[in-house]
C-alpha cells in the first residue's frame, strides 16, 4: 500500500506495539496501583531494591514492558527464556552465566513470560539462583500462581496483580500513537474521538489489541487531498468485527465466569445470568459443559422447591447434545431464566454433605436389625427384619421404627427451607416427625 512506504527503516516497519513501548515508569499506562507515586512497586524500582517476583494479570496489561523498565532503571542485564524453547540445560546455562555477571557486580534480570508454562524440572531449576541472588527473577503469567507454580519457587517470589488497562488509560495511549513520531505524526492520520473510544472499549483491557487494530485501521484508511489518511467508521467496524474476551476454558477465568453464572443464577437475577452463560460459550466453552453444571445447579440450589428445575436442566442437556451450538443457546437461556425464577432451596446439598460428614466421622455402624433383609430361616432366627413394620399395611401409611443407626436416631439432614413447593413438604415433614414423637 502507499501509505507503507513511509516505513522504510527496520525501526519504523516494527509493529506499532513495538515502537510505542515504554522505557520509563513515567511514560508507562496502567498500573497506578503498583507503580503511582509512592506505591510499592515505584519505590522498590526507585530505591533499587528489587527482588525475585510475578506478574499476575491478563494478556496486554503491560507485564514485559515493566520487566525491561525495571531492569533498565536498575541496570541489570535483561535476559528473555521461553518456557516453549528453553529446556532444564538452557536455563542452567543461563544462570551460570548470570552468576560470572554477578560476580563482576553485573545483575541479570531473568524475564521468563509465561511462566506457569515451564514444568516442575524447569521451574524448579530457578531454585538455587533465586536464593543466592544470581539472578532477579520476574515471571509473568496470565494464570493463578497460586496453582500453576512451585510452592518453593512462589514462596521466594513477591506477586504483583496487574489489571486490565481502564478504557481512558487506553485511550490517551491511542492517542499518542497518532501523535508520536513513533508511531503515525507523519502520517497525518484522521481519526475522531469516538473512534479512539471505540477502540479502546474494544480492546477489552489489552493495550496490545488497541493498539494493533488502531494500525489496521491506519494502514487501511483512504488518502485524503492534502495526503492525510482518513478512517471512516465502515474501515474501523471492519477492524473489530469479532472482539476479544478473556476466557480460557482451562484456566482460572473458566472457574470465574461459570461461578458468576451459578451466582447469579442462586441470587435471582436472569440478566447477570445469560449475560455470563454467553460470554462462556462467546469464549467457546462447550455448551455440553454449561448443561451439565445447569443440572447440578437444579438439585443444589433449586431440589424440591421446584421439582421441575431438574427436569428443565436435563431437557436442556439433551437439546444441547440433539441440535449444538449455535443453536442450542437458546435452549440453554431458557434453563438459565428458569432456573434464576425458580424458588431456591440448598436443603438437598445440606443433606446430602451433612450426610457425607457423619459416614466420614462416624463410626460405620451396622443396619439396624429392624430394616435388614431377611431371606434365609437362619437370617430370621438370628433377628434380621425382627420389629419390622410394613408401612402399607398402617393406617398412616408410615411406621415409628428408627431406621438410622442407634447413634444417629436423633439427626436430621434435610430441613426443608419452605420455598415453593418445599413449603409443602416442610409441613408434612413436621408433622411426620411429631406423629413419631408421639
Amino acid at each position: 500500500m502507499e501509505q507503507m512506504s513511509m516505513f522504510d527503516d527496520r525501526e519504523r516497519s516494527a509493529p506499532l506495539a513495538s515502537r510505542l513501548r515504554p522505557e520509563t515508569l513515567d511514560e508507562y499506562v496502567g498500573q497506578k496501583h503498583l507503580v503511582g507515586e509512592g506505591k510499592i512497586l515505584r519505590q522498590m524500582i526507585e530505591n533499587d531494591n528489587i527482588s525475585s517476583m510475578i506478574f499476575w494479570g491478563p494478556p496486554g496489561v503491560g507485564k514485559t514492558t515493566l520487566a525491561r523498565i525495571i531492569a533498565k532503571q536498575t541496570k541489570a542485564d535483561f535476559v528473555e527464556v521461553s518456557a516453549t524453547s528453553s529446556g532444564v540445560k538452557e536455563i542452567k546455562e543461563i544462570m551460570q552465566n548470570a552468576e560470572m555477571s554477578r560476580q563482576m557486580g553485573v545483575r541479570t534480570l531473568l524475564f521468563t513470560d509465561e511462566i506457569h508454562r515451564f514444568n516442575k524440572a524447569q521451574q524448579d531449576a530457578f531454585l538455587p539462583y533465586v536464593e543466592k541472588g544470581s539472578i532477579i527473577l520476574v515471571g509473568a503469567t496470565t494464570e493463578n500462581p497460586s496453582f500453576e507454580l512451585n510452592s518453593a519457587l512462589l514462596s521466594r517470589c513477591k506477586v504483583f496483580i496487574l489489571k486490565a488497562l481502564e478504557e481512558d488509560d487506553l485511550k490517551e495511549m491511542l492517542k499518542r500513537a497518532v501523535t508520536s513520531e513513533k508511531g503515525f505524526a507523519s502520517m497525518n492520520v484522521h481519526i475522531k474521538d469516538e473512534q479512539l473510544s471505540l477502540i479502546a472499549r474494544f480492546a477489552n483491557g489489552d493495550a496490545r489489541t488497541a493498539l494493533n487494530t488502531l494500525e489496521m485501521a491506519v494502514f487501511n484508511g483512504k488518502v485524503t487531498e492534502d495526503g492525510g489518511l482518513d478512517i471512516d467508521d465502515e474501515t474501523l467496524a471492519q477492524c473489530m468485527n469479532r472482539r476479544s474476551l478473556l476466557y480460557d476454558k482451562t484456566g482460572e477465568e473458566h472457574y470465574n465466569i461459570i461461578s458468576a453464572l451459578h451466582k447469579s443464577m442462586r441470587n435471582s437475577d436472569p440478566d447477570a445470568a445469560i449475560y455470563w452463560m454467553e460470554r462462556m460459550l462467546y469464549g467457546g466453552e462447550d455448551p455440553l459443559y454449561i448443561a451439565r453444571r445447569l443440572v447440578r445447579f437444579a438439585s443444589e440450589d433449586v431440589g424440591l422447591a421446584d421439582s421441575n428445575a431438574l427436569l428443565i436442566a436435563i431437557a436442556a442437556y439433551q437439546a444441547c447434545h440433539f441440535i449444538g451450538m449455535p443453536e442450542c443457546s437458546v435452549n440453554l437461556a431458557q434453563a438459565v431464566v428458569y432456573l434464576s425464577m425458580a424458588p431456591k432451596s440448598n436443603a438437598l446439598e445440606v443433606a446430602d454433605i451433612e450426610s457425607k460428614r457423619d459416614i466420614n466421622d462416624a463410626p460405620a455402624e451396622p443396619v439396624p436389625m429392624q430394616i435388614r433383609n431377611a431371606p434365609t430361616k437362619l437370617m430370621k432366627e438370628a433377628g434380621y427384619g425382627k420389629g419390622y413394620v410394613y408401612a402399607h399395611d398402617t393406617e398412616e401409611k408410615m411406621a415409628k421404627m428408627n431406621c438410622l443407626p442407634d447413634s444417629l436416631i436423633h439427626r436430621r439432614y434435610y430441613r426443608p427451607a419452605g420455598q415453593g413447593k418445599e413449603k409443602a413438604i416442610k409441613e408434612r415433614l413436621e408433622k411426620i416427625l411429631e406423629w413419631k414423637k408421639s
